[in-house]
């Protein structure tokens, strides 16, 4: 079956055409960063503006790479949620036009849990019970999966997502947006024990997350405990190189240090890593150094930030369990529970 996968949860217009739940035939994203580089962040209603210009041209070009024709297209896979409201109704609405128009089942996709999904298709493995890392901009969660669409969540953030933790120090440090890339090539230069920076800790959930903490511990280094005031005094290049080492050195340590545990705890036989900030290689080197009993599987560079690909590869699971696409009926969701 040829898949058409369309993600537009947040700031990217991403569509791909992906074969038999594997085989990517395309995989195109147009990505908005540039453009929200001059808000720092992301704008939802200016991100939702330009899914409504991007959606048909990224169309084509999905379809003109994979080489296949709309005739060709066996079933319409998109991101329902979880997301920003305005760009998933794009996505959501334009799928169901595309479904009636082409008279092709729908299936509505757990943007989340795609992720994990690009792990396992980047590597075609599917080992089971394992551990189930997401690490973005939105989502910073451990899961149990027992298979394909069925999950117990193990561990949440209580606060920020790793990923906006890496934006908001990014921002501190008056680096450009988006922030993790920003901070990881920074921290190359710097001294990851130069600052004492503590993990969070959540009382009665040793597996949960908390990096608001932190990112307080990260204003204090840079400009003081009255850091609110205008005279205070900012720190030199040097500092800054040393703050960022010494903050990604405790935020991906506190991810891979409950990562390793719930591992052994649950006895899980593969780990798999999803999210854009699976792509930081300083976070690899950590978990790798582990040494851990299971295999630990990451997506494909391009599957690990928002992409059409995880979209139609997870729809096609989900299709042959359900037996049946969804109503046109569907509703865009901005939070799903994972389990």
């Amino acid at each position: 079956m040829n898949v058409l996968g369309i993600e537009t949860t947040c700031d990217e217009t991403a569509i791909s055409v992906v074969r038999n739940g594997v085989e990517i035939l395309s995989n195109v994203i147009s990505s908005q960063s540039d453009y929200h580089r001059q808000f720092n962040g992301v704008y939802p209603e200016m991100a939702a503006r330009q899914h409504v210009d991007l959606l048909i041209p990224t169309l084509e070009e999905a379809l003109t790479e994979a080489k296949v024709t709309k005739s060709e297209i066996d079933l319409i896979a998109v991101a329902k949620g979880p997301g920003l409201i305005g760009p998933l109704l794009i996505g959501l609405n334009g799928a169901k036009t595309l479904s009636l128009a082409w008279n092709v089942p729908l299936i509505g996709v757990n943007h989340v849990e795609a992720h994990l999904y690009g792990a396992m298709m980047s590597n075609q493995s599917f080992l089971f019970p394992s551990l189930g890392v997401v690490i973005s901009g939105g989502h910073t969660f451990l899961v149990k999966i027992s298979s394909v669409g069925n999950y117990e969540l193990i561990g949440t953030t209580v606060d920020d997502a790793i990923g906006e933790a890496f934006d908001k120090v990014a921002t501190l440090l008056d680096l450009p947006y988006p922030g993790g890339p920003e901070i990881e090539k920074l921290a190359k230069e710097g001294n990851p024990t130069a600052f004492p920076f503590k993990a969070g800790k959540v009382k009665k959930h040793p597996f949960d997350f908390s990096f608001s903490g932190l990112k307080t511990n990260v204003l204090y280094a840079i400009k003081g405990q009255n850091g609110l005031k205008e005279n205070a005094s900012l720190i030199s290049e040097e500092e800054k190189k040393d703050v960022a080492a010494s903050f990604q050195e405790v935020a991906l340590g506190d991810i891979c240090e409950k990562a390793a545990k719930a591992s052994q705890i649950f006895c899980s036989r593969a780990i798999y890593i999803g999210g854009g900030v699976s792509q930081n290689k300083r976070l690899r080197e950590m978990l790798d150094a582990k040494n851990l009993s299971c295999p630990i599987y990451w997506p494909k560079r391009d599957l690990c930030l928002d992409n059409g690909a995880m979209i139609a590869g997870l729809g096609l699971h989900l299709f042959q369990q359900k037996g049946e696409g969804d109503p046109l009926s569907l509703e865009p969701q901005t939070r799903i529970p994972m389990s």
